[in-house]
């Protein structure tokens, strides 16, 4: 076993490929991963490879993989155990992996274009029922001819290689990690092997697990960074039996996620917290009793903004099938830092309101009714700052500042982005920092507060309203407006700035299921209504709400609400004229 950072559990090896050696070798009969396949088997067929069947079917994608060291390899495979083999193929082969996905997905056919060309890849890797249609879109590209495609599943025969892949170093490039867009166009983290495997270690910790008693249980896509490290990098890395399912199977069924975590003692999992509201809607009281979630050891609620009344409710929906509130771990991370950041242990997640005006001056203040933020933990082998962003200088805890980060996990930049990882991943402290590094320091663009030990999240800075010269969460707006009415979806809600005649003005766009039914004179009505509770509660007056119907307020690959894209479609006319002025 390779050594930790700052005394941390130790991974099996100091590489992803010797990870899975190391399984292979030491217990190579024992199950590495197992698949719920629900779209050819309504009960989820279980498809399982053990560690050694893993290292050989990884071995025989690599052996197939015309590429060299650094060269790029696009992983385009749906979500399945061939995404798994595809990806460690492609690092294996010495290359550097892109976990993506096939052109199937619905709606991100842009984005795969533009991260495609920005990688340059010298291969792709996808399954034998997507090879045609991934070819068919690589031909669209500038130079996608070129590009060379293995079938994860039906890998050629005989080398492709003429080389043999050397034995990677820690300092490595593993894999490009392309975030998921929301304030900016998707750009490619660099992380290496060591970045990786300390994240690892740091969240094993921080969140207490015990591999030799636990599996992680997933149904995030793989190519997102919470995906990808719980479901196929922390079970590599620690021993531990992963189980997958497919992103569409929880949204079909939200129970199925919940019985595939019934079925591992000891498992764990993560979800942003829409999944939380989702389960605690729509899975019914006689399913819920057939449950066996006493034997769920924690759930990640991290990803988006967590809201403190989904909690509640998932805590309060599942109470009778075993599950607890301290199973929950609220945690916030990001991809420039491989995934995890700061996360609560081993108690229920922890609710503090505060003061509104004063948040959004900049102080925390607790209140009897304002705005109510979970506590997201501390940080584990790594540094955490809050940061004056004009000015580089550290806050002292209760001031709302940038969340800077440091330490091992942090990627090297963004693929040839030199300018911009300099300013995202070069950042110093200036004056009096008590200790902490100077630098370089990670910045994460979010907005967050240390109260009593823990972080709290406000927000993103770009997404910030800031009219009249008041600062307002668009999230805390976002949820107002969605109590206006119930068939305003629940976390379908846009809420940012435009220009005004004098200064920035506000604007809500929301989702409602049921707009086709709606007369003119009902959505005026409730804009009148969602205009009034936004007044009331953050003294804001807006200057436009705009009803869709479902479907229409942008989201990023992972899910979360795309408030500058959101903006980019109100301002180019395509949401027609608003109802209310």
């Amino acid at each position: 076993m390779s050594p930790a950072p700052e005394n941390l559990p130790a991974t099996a090896g100091p590489t992803l490929q010797a990870c899975l050696r190391h399984w292979a070798d030491t217990d190579g009969d024992r199950p590495a991963l197992t698949f719920a396949d629900f779209a050819t088997d309504r009960a989820g067929r279980r498809r399982t490879l053990t560690w050694k069947q893993l290292r050989d079917r990884v071995d025989a994608v690599a052996s197939a993989l015309p590429v060299r060291p650094g060269d790029r390899v696009a992983v385009l495979c749906p979500q399945s155990a061939d995404y798994v083999v595809a990806f460690l193929g492609a690092i294996t082969a010495g290359a550097i992996a892109v976990p993506l996905f096939d052109p199937g997905l619905p709606g991100h056919a842009g984005r795969l274009a533009a991260v495609l060309t920005d990688c340059s890849p010298t291969a792709v890797v996808t399954t034998s029922t997507t090879e045609d249609a991934v070819r068919e879109f690589l031909a669209g590209l500038p130079g996608g001819e070129r590009v060379a495609v293995v079938a994860a599943d039906k890998p050629s025969e005989g080398p492709a290689r003429v080389w043999p892949a050397p034995d990677p170093v820690p300092d490595d490039v593993a894999y490009l990690q392309y975030t998921s867009g929301s304030t900016r166009s998707p750009a490619g983290v660099v992380l290496t092997h060591a970045n990786v495997l300390a994240n690892v270690s740091q969240a094993v910790q921080g969140l207490g697990i015990d591999p030799a008693a636990g599996t992680t249980v997933s149904w995030l896509p793989l190519f997102h960074d919470m995906g990808l490290v719980l479901g196929l990098i922390t079970p590599l890395a620690m021993g531990m039996r992963s189980a997958l399912m497919d992103p569409l199977a929880f949204i079909e069924r939200p129970v199925r996620w919940l019985e595939l975590l019934g079925d591992f003692n000891g498992s764990w999992s993560a979800a942003p917290n829409f999944a939380f509201h989702y389960a605690a809607s729509r899975v019914r009281e006689e399913d819920r009793a057939k449950l066996r979630l006493d034997r769920v050891a924690g759930i990640v609620n991290g990803a988006e903004p967590i809201n403190p009344d989904v909690l509640d409710r998932f805590h309060a929906a599942f109470a009778d099938s075993g599950y607890r509130p301290e199973k929950t771990r609220p945690s916030y991370g990001l991809a420039e830092a491989t995934v995890f950041v700061t996360t609560g242990s081993g108690v229920p997640p922890r609710v503090t309101t505060f003061d509104r005006a004063a948040l959004g001056a900049g102080t925390a203040r607790l209140a009897d009714d304002g705005l109510r933020l979970v506590a997201c933990g501390i940080p584990v082998g790594q540094r955490v700052a809050l940061v004056d962003p004009e000015t580089g200088v550290a806050l002292e805890d209760g001031s709302v500042g940038e969340i800077w980060v440091h330490g091992p996990n942090v990627g090297t930049g963004y693929w040839q982005k030199p300018v911009e990882s300099t300013e995202t991943f070069g950042a110093r402290l200036t004056g009096e920092h008590d200790g902490l590094p100077e630098g370089p320091w990670l910045r994460t663009g979010d907005l967050g507060v240390r109260y009593d030990g823990e972080v709290y999240i406000a927000g993103r800075i770009k997404d910030l309203l800031i009219v009249d010269g008041r600062n307002h969460y668009p999230q805390d707006v976002e949820a107002t407006a969605a109590a206006a009415d119930r068939d305003i979806r629940p976390g379908s809600v846009a809420a940012f700035a435009v220009e005004g005649t004098d200064t920035e003005a506000a604007v809500i766009v929301a989702e409602h299921r049921g707009h086709t039914a709606l007369t003119t004179a009902d959505e005026r009505a409730l804009a009148v209504t969602i205009r009034r509770l936004v007044s009331d509660s953050h003294g804001l007056a807006l200057r436009d709400v705009v009803l869709v119907p479902a479907g229409l307020v942008p989201r990023t690959s992972s899910g979360k609400i795309a408030r500058s894209a959101c903006r980019d479609r109100y301002l180019a006319g395509d949401y027609g004229k608003a109802l209310v002025r």
